[in-house]
């Protein structure tokens, strides 16, 4: 299945043929390690469960707004970014769904 670009993602494009990494593996793997600041500490800090947390880094679990908000305000980001990467893994999740897939192949276009 092909995607149909980057609409609705500020120019973002979701991957084709790998899966994007969640945003859950980038908290982990591009902050919380380097940092090292174990994942019970940084729940504490941002204010929210340890169990919400872990979801999160394990993929179990998206990012909300609030979550992105907490994340950018701890980590000097912003929460589009957080939001932006959460909006690539639904996507890309979606347009790999065989249900989706089906239920999109039976849509006739209005317009264009």
């Amino acid at each position: 299945m092909t995607t149909t670009g980057a609409e609705g993602l500020g120019g973002m494009r979701v991957p084709k043929d790998r899966e994007p990494t969640h945003p859950g593996e980038m908290l982990k793997e591009e902050f919380l390690v380097p940092l090292g600041i174990t994942q019970r500490e940084f729940a504490e800090r941002i204010g929210v469960s340890y169990v919400r947390l872990n979801e999160l880094v394990n993929g179990r679990r998206g990012v909300t707004p609030s979550t992105a908000l907490r994340l950018a305000r701890a980590l000097g980001t912003s929460s589009e970014f957080w939001l932006r990467g959460q909006m690539v893994w639904d996507l890309y999740r979606a347009l790999h769904d065989e249900r989706e897939a089906r239920a999109l192949e039976r849509i006739r276009p209005i317009a264009g």
